[in-house]
């Protein structure tokens, strides 16, 4: 089967896999995300970004690779702003046709958010770590909003990069919708290809934020010496590349994704986590490559197995099917995938960003009963 439909199923494309609750059951009239649980409020905006180094690797004839980005920070205020929508109503369209789902088509659109719209950003200059975050194959940068709102209002400044071509709905300012193009590639290198292409985009548009002429307003708040990205599926995968092709990235996090590309020979010294379902990643799993990868880790590092989890449960997809009465089938709800999947990756990096201590990450916790060491 395809890697589409395999190690980076779609937002949407995961719902397919499953039949709605009966009838009975109440289905919101807007399924809404987790209040994040950090101290600051969130500010949210949008970003075009255009590379003219270099085509699209999927689409040649378009000569130069177009990035849709969002920011999400602490904000000074939100006062007059609007809570931002979780994706635009035509991409919750492709999403939702996609996935052959039998709710309205705007359903997505309605997801409320905890983030706003422009508000103002709030910090000293160059006192917030920023964090990349890289989606699944066929999924928008929305699939991670959780996580991404968590960290923000724990004081980081966190980018989504919509991979164009590699999700199922890319909406542009000029109102193109770009679809996932990569999804049909059969070419067996495609898993490569993939996180070459994306690491060349994270190191884009870490240069499009922390260069001599910043894309967005709130640049100056960004500490360049404090970097770090994480990812689901591929988009985890592409951690490792990146940090591989790029030394500003400080720290890593792959999200239960196979590593198509292998770490060289040297090692990768930089602190990294692995976080992942015991079917694929659990030692002895479905997936080789961490055990492959893990030798080549020679700094700090962590291999966490959650219990109960599937590929989707570090992303929105369970928090969201379930509010939409769809039952996926997983042992793990959605509300604590993403109370654990927030909680484990905060740790990691104020721990690797910010210096301090975080004992969770150095033994089991009561407290998350579900979550193994291993490796």
């Amino acid at each position: 089967m395809h890697l589409a439909r395999t190690t980076a199923l779609t937002l949407a494309g995961l719902l397919t896999l499953v039949a709605p609750l009966p009838a009975a059951a109440a289905v919101p009239a807007a399924p809404r995300l987790p209040a994040p649980t950090g101290s600051r409020a969130v500010g949210v905006t949008s970003l075009h970004l255009k590379d003219a180094s270099r085509s699209d690797p999927w689409v040649p004839a378009a000569k130069a690779r177009e990035l849709m980005v969002s920011l999400w920070y602490p904000a000074a205020g939100t006062r007059g702003r609007h809570q931002a929508p979780y994706v635009t109503p035509k991409e919750s369209e492709l999403l939702i046709k996609d996935a052959e789902l039998p709710v309205a088509p705007d359903t997505l659109s309605k997801v409320r958010t905890n983030a706003f719209t422009d508000a103002v950003p709030a910090g000293r200059d160059r006192s917030l770590p920023l964090v990349v975050l890289s989606p699944g194959l066929g999924s928008p940068r929305s699939s991670l909003t959780s996580l991404a709102e968590d960290l923000a209002s724990r004081g980081n400044v966190v980018v989504g990069i919509d991979h164009t071509y590699e999700s199922v709905a890319t909406a542009f300012p000029d109102g193109r919708v770009t679809t996932c193009v990569a999804c049909e590639n059969k070419d067996p290198d495609f898993g490569q290809q993939v996180v070459r292409s994306r690491a060349a985009d994270v190191s884009f548009v870490l240069d499009q934020l922390t260069g001599a002429k910043p894309k967005w307003r709130g640049a100056a708040l960004i500490d360049r010496s404090r970097i770090g990205m994480a990812g689901q599926s591929v988009g985890g995968a592409s951690s490792i590349a990146a940090m591989v092709g790029d030394k500003r990235i400080r720290a890593g996090v792959n999200l239960d994704g196979t590593t198509f590309a292998p770490i060289p020979e040297r090692g990768l010294a930089r602190p990294f986590l692995f976080m992942g379902s015991p079917t694929m990643h659990g030692p002895g799993g479905k997936d080789g490559s961490w055990g492959r990868d893990w030798k080549q880790l020679t700094g700090w590092k962590r291999w966490l197995v959650v219990t109960g989890a599937e590929h989707a449960s570090f992303t929105d997809v369970p928090l969201l099917a379930e509010q939409l009465g769809i039952d996926l089938g997983f042992a793990l709800t959605g509300a604590r995938s993403v109370e654990i999947t927030r909680t484990y990756v905060a740790a990691f990096f104020t721990r690797h960003l910010t210096g301090k201590p975080q004992p969770l990450l150095d033994k089991p916790s009561a407290q998350y009963p579900e979550v193994r060491f291993a490796g």
